[in-house]
Protein backbone atom coordinates (compact mmCIF):
# COMPACT_ATOMS: atom_id res chain seq x y z
CA UNK A 1 0.00 0.00 0.00
CA UNK A 2 1.09 3.36 -1.22
CA UNK A 3 2.05 5.90 1.67
CA UNK A 4 -0.67 8.12 3.02
CA UNK A 5 0.48 11.87 2.33
CA UNK A 6 -1.17 15.05 3.78
CA UNK A 7 -0.16 18.53 1.27
CA UNK A 8 -0.62 21.72 3.11
CA UNK A 9 -0.15 24.60 1.13
CA UNK A 10 -1.61 25.10 -2.96
CA UNK A 11 0.28 28.26 -3.80
CA UNK A 12 2.67 28.92 -7.14
CA UNK A 13 5.09 26.02 -6.18
CA UNK A 14 2.76 23.24 -3.76
CA UNK A 15 -0.07 23.05 -6.13
CA UNK A 16 1.76 20.90 -9.15
CA UNK A 17 4.18 19.82 -6.60
CA UNK A 18 0.49 18.13 -5.05
CA UNK A 19 -0.57 17.10 -8.66
CA UNK A 20 3.06 15.31 -9.16
CA UNK A 21 2.95 13.37 -6.05
CA UNK A 22 -0.99 12.63 -7.17
CA UNK A 23 0.72 11.34 -10.63
CA UNK A 24 2.82 9.04 -8.64
CA UNK A 25 -0.03 7.29 -7.15
CA UNK A 26 0.02 8.56 -3.57
CA UNK A 27 -2.93 8.75 -1.68
CA UNK A 28 -2.86 12.26 -1.29
CA UNK A 29 -5.63 14.75 1.80
CA UNK A 30 -4.91 18.58 1.05
CA UNK A 31 -5.13 21.76 2.79
CA UNK A 32 -5.15 25.14 2.07
CA UNK A 33 -6.85 28.27 3.27
CA UNK A 34 -7.92 29.56 -0.09
CA UNK A 35 -11.00 26.97 -1.22
CA UNK A 36 -10.94 27.14 -4.34
CA UNK A 37 -6.83 26.06 -4.51
CA UNK A 38 -8.36 22.72 -2.51
CA UNK A 39 -11.35 22.32 -5.13
CA UNK A 40 -8.75 22.04 -8.10
CA UNK A 41 -6.74 19.52 -6.06
CA UNK A 42 -10.10 17.55 -5.87
CA UNK A 43 -10.79 17.45 -9.20
CA UNK A 44 -7.26 15.46 -9.49
CA UNK A 45 -8.39 13.00 -7.01
CA UNK A 46 -7.37 14.49 -3.72
CA UNK A 47 -9.31 14.12 -0.76
CA UNK A 48 -9.48 17.68 0.92
CA UNK A 49 -9.16 18.57 5.01
CA UNK A 50 -10.77 21.20 7.56
CA UNK A 51 -7.17 22.11 8.99
CA UNK A 52 -3.62 20.82 9.58
CA UNK A 53 -4.33 18.49 12.33
CA UNK A 54 -7.34 16.79 10.38
CA UNK A 55 -4.55 16.23 7.67
CA UNK A 56 -2.55 14.81 10.22
CA UNK A 57 -4.83 12.67 11.76
CA UNK A 58 -4.63 10.39 8.41
CA UNK A 59 -1.08 11.30 6.89
CA UNK A 60 2.12 8.80 7.44
CA UNK A 61 3.70 11.80 5.78
CA UNK A 62 2.81 15.34 5.90
CA UNK A 63 4.12 17.99 3.53
CA UNK A 64 4.13 21.71 3.94
CA UNK A 65 4.86 24.19 1.59
CA UNK A 66 3.90 27.86 2.75
CA UNK A 67 5.31 31.50 2.97
CA UNK A 68 6.81 32.08 5.77
CA UNK A 69 8.49 31.34 9.21
CA UNK A 70 5.28 32.79 10.96
CA UNK A 71 3.13 30.77 8.84
CA UNK A 72 5.26 27.25 9.41
CA UNK A 73 4.63 27.80 13.36
CA UNK A 74 0.80 28.53 12.58
CA UNK A 75 0.10 25.27 10.54
CA UNK A 76 2.54 22.55 12.46
CA UNK A 77 2.53 24.13 16.16
CA UNK A 78 -0.70 26.47 15.97
CA UNK A 79 -4.11 25.10 18.17
CA UNK A 80 -5.47 23.30 14.85
CA UNK A 81 -2.02 22.27 13.63
CA UNK A 82 -0.16 19.02 12.77
CA UNK A 83 1.24 18.73 16.27
CA UNK A 84 -2.64 18.66 17.45
CA UNK A 85 -3.05 15.32 15.18
CA UNK A 86 0.06 13.50 14.88
CA UNK A 87 0.56 10.39 15.67
CA UNK A 88 4.03 8.57 16.33
CA UNK A 89 5.87 7.45 13.48
CA UNK A 90 4.68 10.23 11.47
CA UNK A 91 7.10 12.19 9.36
CA UNK A 92 6.80 15.94 8.28
CA UNK A 93 8.54 17.57 5.66
CA UNK A 94 8.40 21.42 5.66
CA UNK A 95 8.88 22.56 1.82
CA UNK A 96 8.95 26.35 2.98
CA UNK A 97 12.12 28.41 2.97
CA UNK A 98 12.38 29.64 6.38
CA UNK A 99 14.56 30.46 9.22
CA UNK A 100 16.75 27.91 10.15
CA UNK A 101 16.87 28.61 13.95
CA UNK A 102 12.96 28.07 13.59
CA UNK A 103 13.52 24.43 11.44
CA UNK A 104 15.28 23.13 14.27
CA UNK A 105 13.05 24.57 17.51
CA UNK A 106 10.38 22.57 15.34
CA UNK A 107 12.01 19.92 14.54
CA UNK A 108 12.44 19.58 18.51
CA UNK A 109 8.46 19.71 19.06
CA UNK A 110 7.99 17.34 16.24
CA UNK A 111 10.39 14.71 17.73
CA UNK A 112 8.74 15.13 21.91
CA UNK A 113 5.86 14.00 20.12
CA UNK A 114 7.04 10.66 18.73
CA UNK A 115 7.65 12.31 14.94
CA UNK A 116 10.52 13.60 12.64
CA UNK A 117 11.07 16.30 10.68
CA UNK A 118 13.08 17.30 7.35
CA UNK A 119 13.23 20.78 6.46
CA UNK A 120 13.22 20.20 2.15
CA UNK A 121 13.05 23.95 0.73
CA UNK A 122 12.84 23.45 -3.04
CA UNK A 123 14.90 25.55 -5.92
CA UNK A 124 13.71 25.80 -9.45
CA UNK A 125 10.29 27.85 -9.91
CA UNK A 126 7.48 27.02 -10.68
CA UNK A 127 8.58 25.68 -14.25
CA UNK A 128 10.27 22.75 -11.78
CA UNK A 129 7.28 22.41 -9.72
CA UNK A 130 4.93 21.92 -12.62
CA UNK A 131 7.97 19.65 -14.38
CA UNK A 132 8.98 17.61 -11.55
CA UNK A 133 12.83 18.99 -11.73
CA UNK A 134 13.10 20.73 -8.66
CA UNK A 135 16.80 21.05 -6.56
CA UNK A 136 15.58 19.58 -3.44
CA UNK A 137 18.00 19.93 -0.23
CA UNK A 138 17.15 18.43 2.79
CA UNK A 139 17.89 18.34 6.46
CA UNK A 140 17.43 15.90 8.92
CA UNK A 141 18.02 12.19 9.92
CA UNK A 142 19.65 10.20 7.26
CA UNK A 143 17.03 7.35 7.58
CA UNK A 144 13.86 9.40 7.57
CA UNK A 145 15.13 10.89 4.65
CA UNK A 146 15.98 7.64 2.93
CA UNK A 147 12.29 6.59 4.06
CA UNK A 148 10.73 9.42 2.04
CA UNK A 149 13.30 9.89 -1.03
CA UNK A 150 10.70 8.16 -3.49
CA UNK A 151 8.04 10.99 -2.62
CA UNK A 152 11.27 14.05 -3.36
CA UNK A 153 11.66 11.68 -6.51
CA UNK A 154 7.91 12.37 -7.53
CA UNK A 155 8.69 15.83 -7.21
CA UNK A 156 12.08 16.71 -8.00
CA UNK A 157 15.51 15.45 -9.80
CA UNK A 158 17.95 16.57 -7.90
CA UNK A 159 17.82 15.81 -4.20
CA UNK A 160 20.51 16.03 -1.93
CA UNK A 161 20.80 15.15 2.28
CA UNK A 162 22.56 17.56 3.39
CA UNK A 163 22.98 16.79 7.16
CA UNK A 164 21.36 17.43 10.15
CA UNK A 165 18.08 19.45 11.02
CA UNK A 166 18.55 22.91 9.37
CA UNK A 167 21.24 22.13 6.67
CA UNK A 168 18.58 22.01 4.21
CA UNK A 169 17.28 25.45 5.20
CA UNK A 170 21.05 27.22 5.51
CA UNK A 171 21.74 25.55 1.73
CA UNK A 172 18.43 26.93 0.35
CA UNK A 173 19.75 30.34 1.67
CA UNK A 174 23.33 29.96 0.08
CA UNK A 175 21.12 29.38 -3.35
CA UNK A 176 19.27 32.65 -3.28
CA UNK A 177 22.45 34.19 -2.56
CA UNK A 178 23.47 32.50 -5.84
CA UNK A 179 20.05 33.27 -7.76
CA UNK A 180 19.52 36.45 -6.26
CA UNK A 181 22.99 38.13 -7.16
CA UNK A 182 22.84 36.11 -11.02
CA UNK A 183 19.89 38.17 -11.13
CA UNK A 184 21.47 41.43 -11.23
CA UNK A 185 23.85 40.22 -13.13
CA UNK A 186 22.02 39.26 -15.91
CA UNK A 187 19.81 42.74 -15.40
CA UNK A 188 22.69 44.65 -15.80
CA UNK A 189 24.35 42.97 -19.07
CA UNK A 190 20.63 43.59 -20.69
CA UNK A 191 21.00 47.00 -19.59
CA UNK A 192 24.06 47.61 -20.93
CA UNK A 193 23.43 45.81 -23.67
CA UNK A 194 20.69 48.46 -24.63
CA UNK A 195 22.30 51.34 -23.69
CA UNK A 196 25.25 50.22 -26.24
CA UNK A 197 22.86 49.83 -29.22
CA UNK A 198 23.23 46.06 -29.77
CA UNK A 199 20.40 43.28 -30.61
CA UNK A 200 19.82 41.99 -27.08
CA UNK A 201 17.99 38.62 -28.29
CA UNK A 202 21.32 38.00 -30.34
CA UNK A 203 23.48 38.86 -27.18
CA UNK A 204 21.33 36.85 -24.54
CA UNK A 205 22.58 33.82 -27.02
CA UNK A 206 25.80 34.75 -27.42
CA UNK A 207 26.37 34.80 -24.21
CA UNK A 208 24.08 32.30 -23.00
CA UNK A 209 26.70 29.48 -24.20
CA UNK A 210 29.86 30.78 -22.61
CA UNK A 211 31.30 31.39 -19.34
CA UNK A 212 28.53 33.54 -18.58
CA UNK A 213 25.62 31.01 -19.36
CA UNK A 214 23.38 30.99 -16.27
CA UNK A 215 19.79 29.36 -15.52
CA UNK A 216 18.37 33.46 -15.52
CA UNK A 217 20.38 34.40 -18.32
CA UNK A 218 18.27 31.65 -19.99
CA UNK A 219 15.58 31.58 -18.35
CA UNK A 220 14.56 34.76 -17.00
CA UNK A 221 16.42 37.15 -20.07
CA UNK A 222 14.33 35.95 -22.41
CA UNK A 223 10.59 37.24 -20.46
CA UNK A 224 12.59 40.18 -19.63
CA UNK A 225 13.23 40.86 -23.49
CA UNK A 226 8.94 40.13 -24.09
CA UNK A 227 8.21 42.61 -20.99
CA UNK A 228 6.77 39.07 -19.51
CA UNK A 229 6.93 40.15 -15.51
CA UNK A 230 4.50 37.16 -14.53
CA UNK A 231 5.98 35.64 -11.42
CA UNK A 232 7.59 32.36 -10.98
CA UNK A 233 9.10 33.45 -8.03
CA UNK A 234 7.97 36.51 -6.89
CA UNK A 235 9.61 39.61 -5.87
CA UNK A 236 8.32 40.17 -2.23
CA UNK A 237 9.36 36.13 -1.19
CA UNK A 238 12.70 36.93 -2.98
CA UNK A 239 12.82 39.96 -0.42
CA UNK A 240 11.45 37.47 2.79
CA UNK A 241 14.61 34.85 1.60
CA UNK A 242 17.42 37.80 1.51
CA UNK A 243 16.02 38.45 5.13
CA UNK A 244 17.16 35.31 6.28
CA UNK A 245 20.32 35.01 4.36
CA UNK A 246 21.09 38.89 6.05
CA UNK A 247 19.80 37.56 9.50
CA UNK A 248 22.02 34.10 9.32
CA UNK A 249 25.00 35.82 8.20
CA UNK A 250 24.73 38.60 11.26
CA UNK A 251 24.79 35.48 13.41
CA UNK A 252 27.59 34.49 11.46
CA UNK A 253 29.34 37.94 11.92
CA UNK A 254 29.66 37.75 7.59
CA UNK A 255 29.72 40.04 5.15
CA UNK A 256 27.58 39.74 2.16
CA UNK A 257 27.96 43.37 -0.12
CA UNK A 258 26.47 41.39 -3.44
CA UNK A 259 23.67 40.42 -1.48
CA UNK A 260 23.01 43.02 0.49
CA UNK A 261 23.12 45.34 -2.74
CA UNK A 262 20.88 43.36 -4.46
CA UNK A 263 18.06 43.58 -1.48
CA UNK A 264 18.33 47.10 -1.58
CA UNK A 265 17.65 47.29 -5.04
CA UNK A 266 14.37 44.82 -4.38
CA UNK A 267 13.23 47.31 -2.17
CA UNK A 268 13.55 49.93 -4.64
CA UNK A 269 11.34 48.17 -7.04
CA UNK A 270 8.68 46.76 -4.39
CA UNK A 271 8.74 50.90 -3.35
CA UNK A 272 7.79 50.81 -7.64
CA UNK A 273 4.37 48.32 -6.47
CA UNK A 274 6.48 45.83 -8.27
CA UNK A 275 6.39 43.04 -4.93
CA UNK A 276 4.00 40.82 -6.80
CA UNK A 277 5.87 40.29 -10.11
CA UNK A 278 8.53 37.80 -10.84
CA UNK A 279 11.91 38.24 -9.77
CA UNK A 280 12.84 39.31 -13.09
CA UNK A 281 11.08 42.71 -12.81
CA UNK A 282 14.53 43.23 -11.03
CA UNK A 283 15.87 44.63 -14.07
CA UNK A 284 12.82 47.91 -13.83
CA UNK A 285 15.30 49.15 -10.88
CA UNK A 286 18.43 48.99 -13.09
CA UNK A 287 16.23 50.52 -16.50
CA UNK A 288 15.64 54.22 -14.19
CA UNK A 289 19.07 54.52 -13.47
CA UNK A 290 20.37 54.05 -16.66
CA UNK A 291 17.12 55.86 -18.88
CA UNK A 292 16.67 52.99 -20.94
CA UNK A 293 14.19 50.12 -21.69
CA UNK A 294 15.09 46.63 -22.16
CA UNK A 295 13.27 44.58 -25.11
CA UNK A 296 13.76 42.32 -27.77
Amino acid sequence: METRVGFIGLGIMGKPMARNLLKAGYPLSVYSRRRESVEALLKDGATGAASPQEIAETAEVVISIVTDTPDVRQVILGPDGVLAGLRPGTVVIDMSTISPTATREIAQAVEAKGGDLLDAPVSGGEGGAIAGTLSIMVGGKQEVFTRCLPLFEAMGANITHMGPSGTGQLTKLCNQIAVAVTNLAMGEALVFGAKAGLNLEKMQQAISGGAAGSWQLSNLAPRVLERDFAPGFMVRLQQKDLRLVLQEAEHLHLALPATSLVHTLFHALETLGAGDEGTQALVKVLERLAGVEVRG
